[in-house]
Order: structure tokens, then sequence, then C-alpha cells
């Protein structure tokens, strides 16, 4: 499993609609399977989950990216799971890291960290 948790300026609508387009354009086998939002107050809250076909690993990894916006800031938190092969071991040959990878870069191109 792989977790990142980034900090920017930003509205979640943009930047959930930012962040679909790059996820999944990040692989040919990458889609969004699901994606909810609410208000809560006058916080904006965007859950993502995406699938992933590795190769490498002969396995789906899921990515989950959870946006929490208010007052013009947004927090952006993604784990990567389940790429990992086998009954007994979990090895995934970094299919976790490198989808939360693909969100670190994208976000690190809008200013976040």
């Amino acid at each position: 499993m792989a977790t990142l948790t980034m900090r920017g300026k930003g509205s979640v609508d943009e930047l959930a609609a930012y962040l679909s387009s790059e996820i999944e354009n990040s692989g040919i086998s990458c889609e969004k399977v699901a994606q909810t939002r609410r208000t809560v107050g006058n916080a904006a809250v965007c859950l993502l989950v995406f699938e992933k076909y590795y190769w490498r690993s002969s396995n789906r990894a899921s990515l989950t990216v959870l946006l929490t916006g208010a007052d013009g800031y947004v927090t952006v938190d993604a784990v990567g799971a389940g790429g990992g092969a086998g009954v007994l071991f979990r090895f995934s040959w970094g299919a976790e890291d490198d989808f939360v990878a693909t969100v670190e870069s994208s976000l690190r191109k809008r200013g976040f960290a």
C-alpha cells in the first residue's frame, strides 16, 4: 500500500476534473470506476476511485483519491492498494507506489506540496 497527502490552492471540482484526466491518461489500462461528490457545510468533498492493470505484476491496482476543500484550499489524500500478486506474498513490483506517484507529479505541476 502507498499513501500520499498534499495541499494547495484550488477548487475541488476543478482539481477532480484535472486529476481524473491525468490519472486516466497515465496508462491504456487505467479507468475511473467511481466518483462521488458531497458538500458538508462550506466544505466540498470528492472521492475518486481508479483501477489500472499492471502487466509486470499481472494484477490490478486500485487508487483512491479523496479531495477535501474549503476557503480556496484543497487537501488531497491518495491511497494505492491491491497491486500484489499471490496468496502468501503481496509483492507488487511497485504498482501501488507507481499509481500514487502519478497523483504526486500531477499535483506538483499545480503547485501543491
